[in-house]
Protein backbone atom coordinates (compact mmCIF):
# COMPACT_ATOMS: atom_id res chain seq x y z
CA UNK A 1 0.00 0.00 0.00
CA UNK A 2 1.28 3.90 -1.02
CA UNK A 3 2.29 5.26 2.71
CA UNK A 4 0.04 7.69 1.45
CA UNK A 5 -2.97 5.77 1.63
CA UNK A 6 -1.55 3.58 4.77
CA UNK A 7 -1.97 6.82 6.50
CA UNK A 8 -5.38 7.27 5.91
CA UNK A 9 -6.18 3.81 6.61
CA UNK A 10 -4.58 4.21 9.96
CA UNK A 11 -6.05 7.48 10.68
CA UNK A 12 -9.55 6.17 10.00
CA UNK A 13 -9.39 3.27 12.83
CA UNK A 14 -8.83 5.57 15.58
CA UNK A 15 -7.84 3.85 18.55
CA UNK A 16 -8.36 0.55 17.86
CA UNK A 17 -5.43 -1.49 19.01
CA UNK A 18 -6.71 -0.51 22.21
CA UNK A 19 -10.13 -2.27 22.54
CA UNK A 20 -9.46 -5.12 24.70
CA UNK A 21 -11.94 -7.06 23.07
CA UNK A 22 -9.75 -7.14 20.17
CA UNK A 23 -6.53 -7.46 20.78
CA UNK A 24 -4.96 -10.42 21.94
CA UNK A 25 -2.36 -10.44 24.29
CA UNK A 26 0.50 -10.64 21.65
CA UNK A 27 1.18 -9.10 18.20
CA UNK A 28 -0.12 -12.33 16.72
CA UNK A 29 -3.17 -13.88 15.00
CA UNK A 30 -4.61 -17.23 14.55
CA UNK A 31 -5.05 -18.90 11.48
CA UNK A 32 -8.05 -21.54 11.57
CA UNK A 33 -10.97 -23.28 9.88
CA UNK A 34 -14.64 -23.63 10.66
CA UNK A 35 -16.32 -27.02 11.27
CA UNK A 36 -19.70 -25.60 9.33
CA UNK A 37 -17.36 -27.02 6.35
CA UNK A 38 -17.03 -30.09 8.43
CA UNK A 39 -20.87 -31.66 8.82
CA UNK A 40 -20.06 -35.21 8.29
CA UNK A 41 -17.52 -35.82 10.72
CA UNK A 42 -18.01 -35.87 14.60
CA UNK A 43 -16.31 -32.94 16.68
CA UNK A 44 -13.10 -34.80 17.98
CA UNK A 45 -11.93 -37.30 14.90
CA UNK A 46 -12.35 -33.01 13.01
CA UNK A 47 -10.12 -31.07 15.36
CA UNK A 48 -7.17 -33.88 15.14
CA UNK A 49 -7.72 -33.52 11.51
CA UNK A 50 -7.33 -29.91 11.97
CA UNK A 51 -3.94 -30.11 14.29
CA UNK A 52 -2.59 -32.74 11.70
CA UNK A 53 -3.26 -30.37 8.63
CA UNK A 54 -1.47 -27.61 10.52
CA UNK A 55 -4.63 -25.01 11.49
CA UNK A 56 -3.93 -22.60 15.09
CA UNK A 57 -7.47 -22.74 15.41
CA UNK A 58 -11.24 -23.62 15.35
CA UNK A 59 -15.07 -22.42 14.94
CA UNK A 60 -17.72 -25.11 16.03
CA UNK A 61 -20.70 -25.27 14.32
CA UNK A 62 -23.66 -25.20 16.72
CA UNK A 63 -26.27 -25.44 13.79
CA UNK A 64 -28.64 -28.33 14.02
CA UNK A 65 -27.53 -31.16 12.05
CA UNK A 66 -24.29 -30.55 13.34
CA UNK A 67 -22.41 -32.54 15.55
CA UNK A 68 -21.36 -29.55 18.07
CA UNK A 69 -24.90 -28.88 18.51
CA UNK A 70 -25.06 -27.91 22.35
CA UNK A 71 -27.82 -30.45 23.10
CA UNK A 72 -25.24 -33.81 21.49
CA UNK A 73 -22.66 -32.69 23.81
CA UNK A 74 -23.18 -34.50 27.22
CA UNK A 75 -20.91 -33.45 29.81
CA UNK A 76 -18.76 -36.04 29.32
CA UNK A 77 -17.86 -35.11 25.82
CA UNK A 78 -17.42 -31.42 26.76
CA UNK A 79 -15.03 -32.39 29.06
CA UNK A 80 -13.01 -34.36 26.67
CA UNK A 81 -13.59 -31.80 23.88
CA UNK A 82 -12.06 -29.57 26.41
CA UNK A 83 -8.67 -31.72 27.09
CA UNK A 84 -8.40 -32.43 23.53
CA UNK A 85 -8.25 -28.75 22.73
CA UNK A 86 -5.89 -28.01 25.55
CA UNK A 87 -3.57 -30.55 24.77
CA UNK A 88 -3.21 -29.82 21.17
CA UNK A 89 -3.19 -26.24 21.57
CA UNK A 90 -5.79 -25.86 19.22
CA UNK A 91 -7.65 -22.72 20.31
CA UNK A 92 -11.23 -22.41 20.26
CA UNK A 93 -11.93 -18.58 18.77
CA UNK A 94 -15.54 -19.03 17.79
CA UNK A 95 -19.00 -20.68 17.88
CA UNK A 96 -21.37 -20.02 14.83
CA UNK A 97 -24.46 -20.37 14.84
CA UNK A 98 -27.09 -19.20 12.41
CA UNK A 99 -30.01 -17.23 14.03
CA UNK A 100 -32.05 -14.68 12.55
CA UNK A 101 -33.03 -11.03 13.79
CA UNK A 102 -36.52 -11.77 11.98
CA UNK A 103 -39.69 -12.87 13.84
CA UNK A 104 -40.03 -14.21 17.27
CA UNK A 105 -37.03 -13.90 19.26
CA UNK A 106 -37.32 -16.05 22.53
CA UNK A 107 -35.93 -19.34 21.10
CA UNK A 108 -32.92 -17.63 19.48
CA UNK A 109 -32.04 -16.22 23.26
CA UNK A 110 -32.04 -19.69 24.16
CA UNK A 111 -29.52 -20.99 21.59
CA UNK A 112 -27.32 -17.76 22.67
CA UNK A 113 -27.60 -19.26 26.44
CA UNK A 114 -26.20 -22.83 25.75
CA UNK A 115 -23.57 -21.30 23.30
CA UNK A 116 -22.22 -19.24 26.02
CA UNK A 117 -22.37 -22.45 28.27
CA UNK A 118 -20.50 -24.69 25.78
CA UNK A 119 -18.14 -21.96 25.05
CA UNK A 120 -17.47 -21.81 29.08
CA UNK A 121 -17.45 -25.53 29.16
CA UNK A 122 -14.93 -26.05 26.59
CA UNK A 123 -12.22 -23.27 26.32
CA UNK A 124 -9.43 -22.91 28.15
CA UNK A 125 -8.38 -19.91 26.93
CA UNK A 126 -10.90 -17.16 27.55
CA UNK A 127 -14.91 -17.48 26.03
CA UNK A 128 -15.06 -17.86 22.31
CA UNK A 129 -17.32 -15.38 20.45
CA UNK A 130 -20.48 -16.09 18.84
CA UNK A 131 -20.78 -15.85 15.42
CA UNK A 132 -24.12 -15.68 13.17
CA UNK A 133 -25.23 -13.95 9.88
CA UNK A 134 -28.53 -12.13 10.70
CA UNK A 135 -31.43 -13.01 8.23
CA UNK A 136 -32.96 -12.02 5.48
CA UNK A 137 -35.59 -9.82 3.89
CA UNK A 138 -35.55 -5.69 2.23
CA UNK A 139 -33.40 -3.50 4.25
CA UNK A 140 -35.65 -0.61 4.40
CA UNK A 141 -38.34 -2.93 4.96
CA UNK A 142 -37.05 -4.93 8.17
CA UNK A 143 -34.11 -2.61 9.52
CA UNK A 144 -35.77 -1.31 12.46
CA UNK A 145 -36.92 -4.75 13.46
CA UNK A 146 -33.54 -5.83 13.37
CA UNK A 147 -32.69 -3.20 14.92
CA UNK A 148 -34.80 -4.03 18.14
CA UNK A 149 -34.35 -7.79 18.17
CA UNK A 150 -30.32 -6.90 17.91
CA UNK A 151 -30.84 -5.01 21.05
CA UNK A 152 -32.56 -8.05 22.95
CA UNK A 153 -29.37 -10.37 21.68
CA UNK A 154 -27.08 -7.39 23.29
CA UNK A 155 -29.16 -7.85 26.36
CA UNK A 156 -28.65 -11.80 26.65
CA UNK A 157 -25.02 -11.47 25.51
CA UNK A 158 -24.27 -8.85 28.31
CA UNK A 159 -26.25 -11.49 30.81
CA UNK A 160 -23.67 -14.19 29.67
CA UNK A 161 -20.79 -11.80 28.59
CA UNK A 162 -20.42 -13.17 25.41
CA UNK A 163 -19.49 -11.53 22.62
CA UNK A 164 -21.46 -11.49 19.23
CA UNK A 165 -20.12 -10.72 16.09
CA UNK A 166 -23.29 -10.42 13.51
CA UNK A 167 -21.61 -11.05 9.95
CA UNK A 168 -23.53 -9.05 7.00
CA UNK A 169 -24.43 -12.07 4.11
CA UNK A 170 -25.01 -11.09 0.56
CA UNK A 171 -27.85 -12.61 -0.06
CA UNK A 172 -29.39 -11.85 3.61
CA UNK A 173 -31.05 -8.19 4.48
CA UNK A 174 -27.95 -6.82 5.99
CA UNK A 175 -25.45 -7.26 2.92
CA UNK A 176 -23.36 -3.98 2.63
CA UNK A 177 -21.17 -2.16 5.01
CA UNK A 178 -23.29 0.94 5.76
CA UNK A 179 -26.22 -1.26 7.14
CA UNK A 180 -24.18 -3.54 9.55
CA UNK A 181 -22.48 -0.28 10.63
CA UNK A 182 -25.83 1.36 11.19
CA UNK A 183 -27.13 -1.60 13.20
CA UNK A 184 -24.06 -1.98 15.48
CA UNK A 185 -23.63 1.40 16.00
CA UNK A 186 -27.88 2.20 17.02
CA UNK A 187 -27.48 -1.02 19.88
CA UNK A 188 -24.39 0.23 20.84
CA UNK A 189 -23.56 -2.54 22.90
CA UNK A 190 -19.88 -3.89 23.71
CA UNK A 191 -21.33 -7.45 23.61
CA UNK A 192 -21.84 -6.82 19.53
CA UNK A 193 -19.61 -6.18 16.91
CA UNK A 194 -18.87 -7.40 13.25
CA UNK A 195 -17.50 -10.49 11.41
CA UNK A 196 -15.98 -9.31 8.56
CA UNK A 197 -15.96 -11.33 5.04
CA UNK A 198 -14.65 -9.77 2.18
CA UNK A 199 -16.44 -13.04 0.02
CA UNK A 200 -19.89 -10.77 0.65
CA UNK A 201 -18.83 -7.88 -0.75
CA UNK A 202 -16.61 -9.05 -3.71
CA UNK A 203 -17.66 -8.42 -7.45
CA UNK A 204 -20.64 -5.70 -6.11
CA UNK A 205 -18.08 -2.17 -6.93
CA UNK A 206 -16.95 -2.64 -3.26
CA UNK A 207 -13.31 -2.73 -2.40
CA UNK A 208 -11.29 -5.13 0.19
CA UNK A 209 -9.59 -1.95 1.70
CA UNK A 210 -12.76 0.13 1.46
CA UNK A 211 -14.95 -2.43 3.24
CA UNK A 212 -12.35 -3.51 5.71
CA UNK A 213 -11.39 0.30 6.57
CA UNK A 214 -14.75 1.11 7.39
CA UNK A 215 -15.77 -2.37 9.66
CA UNK A 216 -12.58 -2.76 10.93
CA UNK A 217 -13.05 -0.46 14.25
CA UNK A 218 -15.93 -3.41 15.03
CA UNK A 219 -14.36 -5.87 14.01
CA UNK A 220 -13.38 -8.96 15.79
CA UNK A 221 -13.41 -11.67 13.48
CA UNK A 222 -12.74 -12.16 9.91
CA UNK A 223 -13.98 -15.51 7.56
CA UNK A 224 -12.34 -15.79 4.49
CA UNK A 225 -13.33 -17.50 1.51
CA UNK A 226 -13.61 -16.56 -2.28
CA UNK A 227 -16.32 -16.13 -4.66
CA UNK A 228 -16.73 -15.93 -8.68
CA UNK A 229 -19.08 -14.71 -11.00
CA UNK A 230 -20.31 -17.72 -12.48
CA UNK A 231 -23.64 -16.65 -15.31
CA UNK A 232 -23.54 -13.36 -13.69
CA UNK A 233 -24.55 -15.18 -10.08
CA UNK A 234 -21.89 -14.63 -7.34
CA UNK A 235 -20.90 -18.67 -6.14
CA UNK A 236 -18.60 -19.38 -2.84
CA UNK A 237 -15.66 -21.38 -3.56
CA UNK A 238 -12.45 -22.54 -1.09
CA UNK A 239 -10.64 -19.53 0.02
CA UNK A 240 -7.87 -18.58 -2.29
CA UNK A 241 -9.40 -20.90 -5.24
CA UNK A 242 -10.23 -18.13 -7.61
CA UNK A 243 -7.00 -16.13 -6.75
CA UNK A 244 -9.30 -12.84 -6.96
CA UNK A 245 -8.64 -11.75 -3.47
CA UNK A 246 -5.35 -10.66 -2.05
CA UNK A 247 -5.13 -12.20 0.95
CA UNK A 248 -1.28 -10.88 1.58
CA UNK A 249 -3.32 -7.14 1.71
CA UNK A 250 -5.74 -8.54 3.93
CA UNK A 251 -4.07 -9.53 6.23
CA UNK A 252 -1.51 -6.38 6.16
CA UNK A 253 -4.24 -4.02 5.94
CA UNK A 254 -6.06 -5.99 9.17
CA UNK A 255 -2.90 -6.05 11.14
CA UNK A 256 -2.10 -2.49 10.17
CA UNK A 257 -5.65 -1.37 11.91
CA UNK A 258 -4.56 -2.95 14.89
CA UNK A 259 -6.45 -6.23 14.45
CA UNK A 260 -4.95 -9.65 16.25
CA UNK A 261 -8.06 -12.22 15.90
CA UNK A 262 -8.73 -14.95 14.00
CA UNK A 263 -8.41 -15.49 10.63
CA UNK A 264 -10.55 -18.55 9.70
CA UNK A 265 -11.71 -20.46 6.61
CA UNK A 266 -15.45 -21.05 6.19
CA UNK A 267 -16.43 -23.44 3.49
CA UNK A 268 -19.61 -22.51 1.86
CA UNK A 269 -22.90 -25.19 1.70
CA UNK A 270 -22.43 -24.15 -1.90
CA UNK A 271 -19.60 -26.13 -1.99
CA UNK A 272 -19.84 -28.95 0.38
CA UNK A 273 -23.42 -29.42 -1.00
CA UNK A 274 -21.54 -30.82 -3.97
CA UNK A 275 -21.57 -34.38 -4.50
CA UNK A 276 -18.39 -36.13 -3.73
CA UNK A 277 -16.92 -33.35 -1.23
CA UNK A 278 -14.09 -34.33 1.16
CA UNK A 279 -14.23 -31.77 4.12
CA UNK A 280 -10.36 -33.38 4.92
CA UNK A 281 -9.43 -32.39 1.20
CA UNK A 282 -11.26 -29.34 1.67
CA UNK A 283 -9.41 -27.68 5.05
CA UNK A 284 -6.03 -29.07 3.12
CA UNK A 285 -6.37 -26.90 0.40
CA UNK A 286 -7.20 -24.23 2.32
CA UNK A 287 -4.32 -24.37 4.57
CA UNK A 288 -2.32 -24.34 1.49
CA UNK A 289 -4.08 -21.56 -0.35
CA UNK A 290 -3.50 -19.49 2.34
CA UNK A 291 -0.82 -20.45 4.98
CA UNK A 292 1.79 -18.94 3.09
CA UNK A 293 0.10 -15.36 3.26
CA UNK A 294 0.92 -15.14 6.51
CA UNK A 295 4.86 -15.31 5.68
CA UNK A 296 4.68 -13.28 2.84
CA UNK A 297 2.47 -10.65 4.74
CA UNK A 298 5.35 -11.00 7.94
CA UNK A 299 2.19 -11.98 10.11
CA UNK A 300 3.24 -13.97 13.09
CA UNK A 301 0.46 -16.87 14.06
CA UNK A 302 0.18 -17.28 17.72
CA UNK A 303 0.09 -20.71 17.64
CA UNK A 304 3.39 -21.40 15.71
CA UNK A 305 2.94 -24.73 13.41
Amino acid sequence: MPPANRRQFLQALPGLAAVPALAAPSDAMTFGFSLYGMKTLKTEPALRQLVAIGFDSVELCLSPGWDAEPDNLSPARRKSIRALLANTRLRLTALMENLKLNGAQKANHERLKKAAALGSALASEGQPLVETIMGGGQWDAVKNEFRDHLGGWAEVAAQEKLLLAVKPHRFGAVNRPEQALWLVEQVQSPWVKLTYDYSHFAHRGMTLEGTLRSLLPHTRFIHVKDSVLRNGRARFVLPGASGQIDYVQLLKLAAAGGYRGDICCEVSGQVFGQKGYDPVQAAKACHANLSPAFKRAGIRRAVAP
